[in-house]
């Protein structure tokens, strides 16, 4: 029998889709134990920016691969290499040098990030540079296009800007957590993963094809979660906390 990848890349979508459901109802009841929430009984820890450092680069190496050995060098397919490194440039190498305080990350957290990082990468990066039927120049022109890079770039936009707001809240040498203000922390507490959502969501629209709807998909599925718990977390550990404020979207969640 002659192993036929675009059958397996077809399963294998479904399959993450199945287990992005699963990851989702879990993350109501299991808070991942890292950040404010970092926990003994998830293992082992190391310095957390030594662990985001391993858990995203994969992304970046695993992408570039598949453009290096993929069929199509277009300008478009050089345009979501940028758009891509943009985003996991920042992640995997300015937001960890960035970080302030010394807080610990647990080796399952990172070997699990890893794992999906790993697997999105391989959907993401064949789709776009072999499978897809290849995006030509003329696709710039189309509503797809135009409306998800303006979303994908307000999405980066309030993901970096809220980072900054939480990192600047710790002066260097302090550990302790802050109320965040400013930015869309005005309404929400986790503005950050939103802006991130809305990257994917902007990500999926552009490249206008499966793959990229099961990453936005599993981006809210991961931080949807979070961030109520995040929430949670501020109401129950500041009395003053402003108590108008939503978890994740404005108003509504």
């Amino acid at each position: 029998m002659v192993f036929d990848e675009l059958v397996f890349f077809n399963w294998f979508m479904i399959f993450m889709i199945v287990i992005g459901i699963i990851v989702f109802i879990t993350l109501f009841f299991v808070t991942a134990g890292y950040g404010q929430h970092i926990s003994e009984k998830f293992g082992p820890a190391i310095n957390d920016k030594v662990g985001w450092l391993i858990m995203e680069v994969p992304t970046v190496i695993i992408y570039l691969i598949f453009f290096a050995i993929g069929e199509y060098k277009t300008f478009m397919a050089i345009l979501f290499l940028l758009l891509w490194l943009m985003h996991y440039g920042y992640r995997s190498f300015i937001f960890p040098a960035l970080i302030r305080g010394d807080n610990k990350m647990p080796l399952s957290i990172i070997v699990m990030g890893m794992i999906f990082n790993s697997a999105n990468a391989y959907l993401q990066g064949r789709w776009i540079n072999s499978f897809s039927p290849g995006y030509e120049t003329n696709w710039l022109l189309t509503p797809m296009f135009i409306i998800g890079v303006i979303i994908f770039f307000t999405g980066f936009s309030i993901h970096t800007s809220s980072d900054h707001i939480l990192r600047t809240l710790r002066k260097p040498g302090e550990k302790e957590y802050k109320i965040p203000y400013g930015g869309l922390y005005r309404y929400v507490s986790c503005p950050n993963y939103l802006g991130e959502i809305m990257e994917w969501i902007g990500w999926a629209i552009m490249i206008w094809a499966m793959p990229g709807l099961v990453f936005a998909l599993w981006t809210f599925f991961n931080l949807a979660p979070r961030a109520r718990s995040n929430h949670k977390w501020y109401l129950s550990t500041f009395e003053d906390y402003p108590k108008d404020r939503k978890a994740l979207i404005p108003f509504i969640y």
